[in-house]
């Protein structure tokens, strides 16, 4: 993986200037793309577009894009080829029943259509390998077939180099299949081909795209920085693009940088709702505000915060209701509460708004209900607590099993934690916080979904928490620093090292912290009390 990284640094110092290759053909606001296809003139413009915002995940306006190359062509059997793999989104979730239904009525179309090329061809048949027999044949045996589908396809076509990129999202698509996999093997083997197109193709939206992608994980995420700092400029026309960065910026904890990434994606995401749907909200608006509150909670600007929880309740309609508004709408009223410890006001927490389908989406009320148990408990409240556990359960128990995310693994955690704190707010400490440890390591053994940026509040957070309450500063702290090494420069976490460290008696290492968190929230809006402290720990030493 340090290789990729040297190949970054070199082929991306190029990326937002015009691509030289001799191959791509830039596309307004979009990047360059080399898509050929043996379409006639009229429809391959429109082809080139619709593949561009398909590399970038615009799903609904590169559908749009493949149904005028149709228009333009009726004889462009790979128009309907581009149809069918919008409705199929390798990253995301796995495609709806509707979803489903609809890319293989689109595939049925490119094939009756036919192809004008062999290559085309066997595009059109490479995906129908996912779209066939959907009704019957699980999510996972059906991408892993395309995977392979698609690696036959780039070798018989080794000059196709659309073909191999494709191949390598699948590569990292089939490594989310197997969240348990930490040796990101399918990942690793993606980036590699995208690694060694890239010194080709600086301006390609893909390249940069599947790159942050392969590498979006704890120990790998610094070498994905160059390829977000690259993926804005080459498509900024792109709302998905504008935020893609800010999955390598949160790991890092880079706050500023990825508020900027997500003001700008929240904005393409407005305009683009109101250009193909006249208004109303965008999913893609919702899921970058959900980063931008998660930062500017880091940052300890919490009115900037607060501004965009009351703007998500003033959402009446969204452009697609789809898993990441789901996430949204669960987490940025709870990351409010939770992250500035107001427990009555994260127990007080509805599922909100009443007109979404929640009934498709438990997965994310059970945020909503973890964040009102956690809540609950820490105010005192043990009945209602166990109200919210008990409901954490149910939805836990009713979950289909998936492999595209450990929902089972990731809500089992929160249960534990809620009944953890159960436990400890009825007076027994030590069990308490014997049961917060372990749903401390289970929750770090499910990495956080990639459609997040982190945890509501992290449960070994919590645990340090009540260790520092409880007078075990050391203990505390290596609570604390295990949050830090995967979550770097989070507020909390980074007060509460501050605070342990100071009370253990190192104070050399209180004193890196308190500067550390002046650092990232000195210009909050109202300093919270943890701020306060470390300016006056730091001017008194």
């Amino acid at each position: 993986m340090r290789l990729m990284l040297v190949i970054l640094c070199g082929a991306l110092a190029a990326a937002g200037q015009e691509d030289h290759s001799g191959h791509a053909k830039a596309v307004a606001g979009l990047g360059s793309v080399n898509f050929a296809t043996s379409c006639n003139a009229a429809a391959q413009p429109l082809i080139a577009r619709a593949a561009a915002l398909l590399h970038s995940f615009g799903y609904e306006e590169s559908r749009l894009g493949f149904l005028d190359a149709a228009k333009a062509d009726p004889g462009c059997g790979m128009a309907h080829w581009g149809v069918a793999r919008t409705w199929y989104h390798p990253i995301w979730a796995p495609p709806s029943p509707e979803e489903l239904k609809q890319g293989a009525a689109a595939l049925k179309l490119a094939v009756e259509t036919g192809a004008k090329t062999e290559r085309e061809r066997e595009y059109i048949e490479s995906l129908a390998v996912f779209y066939r027999e959907w009704q019957t044949v699980d999510h996972t045996t059906r991408a892993k077939a395309y995977e392979r589908a698609l690696a036959k396809l780039s070798e018989h076509y080794p000059g196709d180099d659309e073909a191999a990129i494709f191949h390598a999202l699948q590569l990292v698509a089939t490594g989310y299949l197997d969240p348990t996999d930490r040796s990101y093997r399918w990942q690793k083997e993606g980036a590699a081909i995208l690694n060694g197109l890239l010194p080709r193709y600086p301006n390609h939206p893909g390249l940069a795209h599947y790159i942050i992608h392969s590498v979006d994980y704890p120990s790998t995420a610094e070498l994905g920085l160059q390829a977000a700092r690259a993926y804005a400029k080459i498509a900024p026309d792109s709302s998905h693009a504008l935020h893609m960065p800010s999955h390598i910026f949160t790991r890092l904890g880079l706050w500023d940088d990825s508020v900027a990434s997500n003001t700008a994606a929240a904005r393409s995401a407005i305009a683009q709702a109101q250009r193909l749907h006249g208004g109303g909200g965008a999913f893609d608006q919702l899921h970058a505000m959900d980063y931008l509150v998660y930062a500017w909670l880091q940052q300890g600007k919490d009115k900037s915060a607060q501004k965009l929880v009351a703007e998500l309740a003033a959402v009446t309609r969204l452009d697609e209701n789809q898993f990441a508004a789901a996430y949204a709408f669960a987490a940025l009223p709870a990351r409010w509460a939770l992250e500035r410890h107001e427990w009555k006001a994260a127990a007080a927490l509805e599922v909100q708004p009443s007109w979404f389908p929640w009934n498709r989406f438990r997965n994310a009320e059970a945020l909503v209900r973890y964040a009102k148990a956690i809540g609950a408990a820490r105010a005192g409240d043990v009945a209602g607590a166990r109200r919210e556990a008990e409901q954490i359960d149910a939805i836990r128990a009713a979950l289909p099993v998936t492999r595209d995310y450990d929902w089972s693994g990731s809500i089992g955690a929160q249960s534990e934690a809620a009944r953890a704190l159960i436990v400890y707010a009825e007076g027994k400490k030590d069990e308490g916080l014997r049961l917060l440890r372990t749903a401390a390591d289970h929750e770090d053994a499910v990495d956080k979904h990639p459609v997040t940026p982190g945890a509501l509040l992290p449960v070994r957070e919590i645990l340090a928490d009540l260790l520092l309450e409880n007078g075990a500063a050391a203990d505390a702290l290596r609570e604390y620093l295990a949050v830090l090494k995967t979550a770097p420069r989070r507020f909390n976490a980074t007060a509460g090292a501050a605070r342990s460290a100071e009370r253990a008696g190192q104070a050399e290492e209180a004193r890196a912290y308190a500067r550390q968190l002046i650092e990232i929230a000195g210009d909050a809006e109202s300093p919270r009390p943890e701020l306060v402290w470390a300016r006056r720990y730091v001017a008194n030493r």
